[in-house]
């Protein structure tokens, strides 16, 4: 996965996405579920490069940003709780993609604890 297209045409393969534009800027693609509203990737060019905003569970955090020089702390986010990956191509597909289904699962998917 390179493109920005790439990118959201995967978070649309999710069940109740829709692509949201809050900024007033087309720049920033924020994908968020039907039900809640709630964003579980923000899409955006930045220093030559698509990057995607994902949340990550804090255990994995670290995990992600070992293991590839382009996951970092999310740009604009909670650090402990938001990752960026940057499609420069060292990120294998997979794990983009399962990074993206992670944070989909995080903020779209009901928990009896939200009530």
């Amino acid at each position: 996965m390179r493109t920005r297209q790439e990118a959201i045409q995967y978070c649309h393969s999710f069940h109740d996405v829709y692509e949201d534009y809050p900024f007033h800027d087309d720049n920033w693609c924020v994908m968020r579920h039907k039900k809640n509203n709630k964003t579980f990737a923000l899409i955006y060019d930045k220093d030559g490069y698509v990057w995607i905003n994902v949340k990550c569970d804090p255990e994995w955090r670290e995990i992600w940003r070992s293991a590839f020089v382009a996951v970092v702390p999310a740009y604009h986010m909670n650090k402990i709780h938001w990752n960026s990956i940057i499609l420069d191509g060292t990120v294998p597909d997979q794990d983009i993609k399962r990074m993206i289904a992670e944070s989909y699962d995080l903020r779209c998917l009901w928990h009896p604890s939200e009530r």
